[in-house]
């Protein structure tokens, strides 16, 4: 027998931390459960590094995608759940797939459910996988339940491939120019700084004040880099923490233009994933749960876990959606044609489907405008850095004449 530390929530509304002595954490799981308690999340006391180590391995998502693939046809041909399973590990080519999937056989055969084989895992798998599987075990459908999540997936990386491949140009463009201007300020005009010390002749402002900044640039350079890379290091660390994860979340979108992106990213992120929950039969407060960890921008996670308790009492979803400041009048009407129709599911699918067009439009848009303006600054910079270079070459010149 182990000790487990769980994190349930009750029928009235309380949340209460408490230890419960089982086998393992599907034995664990299903005692809070048979008292009516909804499990958060449950470990076992005593937890050691190798198992921590093993609990914050990330799996590649296109070999689990690709798993789940294969999952979806033997299931369809009529195999048993864990007769599928096995066979998948058998032949399974990935590595670190393979020894998670051997810890998941190992507590199957031990007696645990295959979702809560899969939530032992950690961070592994997403969290929404499991609970949507869990809701598969009870209704007795994980074909379908898998079948919808692995639509959601295979979607969600389709949105997040267009936002990247997107963003590429542009980034290449900064990358390049700023790589040029530093070469520029901190090896070319240096040189020449010191050729004009020699005609001893009176310089423009431009090139006055770009020699000095040149110079200031070369001789510093070194504290310069260390600087840059200390704050870096220290902010990134910060916005690694769960408050600085939200604060910087928050402030993506208040910017102009790119929040309003990221803004229906994040609808569209929570919209799908309650869908997909919804579907598989998941209630709907532990599909708020679930859906509210699925969103990427943790401002927006945040707010939505605070309206779960107003849903839990009995309120309305969409007027507790509307007290976070977060979703549009669209996904506020969307949600109560849905709650008043029955027809939740659909709704909310459809305004996915609605963000999913109007991400791209704007993305598309976004881009147009970046990119020449991109072009024009930093052509503008160089332009500029050439000009200081020239300029007392052309007077020279026609001093000279003269």
């Amino acid at each position: 027998m182990a000790r487990f530390f769980v994190k349930a929530g009750w029928p009235d509304g309380s949340v209460a931390d408490e230890q419960v002595l089982a086998l393992d954490a599907g034995a664990a799981r299903s005692e809070v459960e048979r008292r009516g308690g909804h499990v958060f999340d449950i470990r076992r006391k005593g937890f050691s590094l190798r198992e921590a180590r093993a609990r914050r391995v990330r799996v590649k998502m296109s070999d689990f995608l690709i798993f789940n693939q294969e999952m979806i046809a033997l299931l369809k041909a009529g195999l048993p759940v864990v007769h599928s399973f096995e066979i998948l590990l058998e032949r399974q080519e990935s590595a670190v797939l393979r020894r998670v999937l051997t810890d998941i056989k190992n507590r199957v055969n031990a007696g645990a459910s295959l979702s809560d084989a899969f939530a032992e895992q950690g961070d592994s798998f997403p969290r929404l996988y499991w609970t949507s599987l869990k809701a598969g075990e009870r209704s007795g459908e994980i074909e379908a339940v898998l079948r919808r999540y692995l639509k959601y997936q295979k979607t969600v990386m389709a949105i997040s491939r267009k936002v990247v491949s997107t963003l590429v140009y542009p980034a290449i463009l900064i990358v390049l120019s700023t790589a040029l201007i530093s070469i520029l300020m901190t090896f070319v005009i240096p040189r020449f700084a010191t050729l004009y010390e020699d005609f001893n002749a009176q310089l423009p402002v431009l090139t006055v004040v770009v020699m000095g900044i040149a110079t200031f640039l070369r001789g510093n350079i070194l504290w310069i880099v260390a600087g840059v890379g200390i704050s870096v290091f220290l902010i990134s660390r910060w916005l690694q923490s769960p408050q600085g994860r939200r604060w910087g979340d928050a402030v993506l979108l208040k910017v102009p233009v790119v929040g309003g992106i990221l803004r229906r990213f994040a609808i569209t992120q929570f919209t799908r994933s309650l869908s997909t929950l919804l579907g598989g039969g998941t209630p709907l407060v532990p599909a708020l749960e679930n859906a509210a960890d699925a969103v990427g921008n943790s401002f927006v996670s945040q707010k939505v876990r605070h309206v779960i308790p107003r849903v839990r009492e009995g309120g309305e979803l969409w007027k507790a959606l509307e007290s976070t400041g977060i979703f549009t009048n669209l996904t506020l009407e969307m949600i109560k044609v849905g709650e008043t129709s029955g027809a939740l599911e659909e709704m909310l699918t459809s305004v996915s489907d609605f963000y999913d067009e109007e991400i791209d439009v704007r993305l598309a848009r976004v881009i147009s405008f970046v990119e020449p303006v991109i072009l024009v600054g930093m052509g503008g910079v160089i332009v500029t850095i050439l000009l200081s270079v020239y300029l007392p070459i052309f007077r020279i010149m026609s001093q000279m004449k003269g």
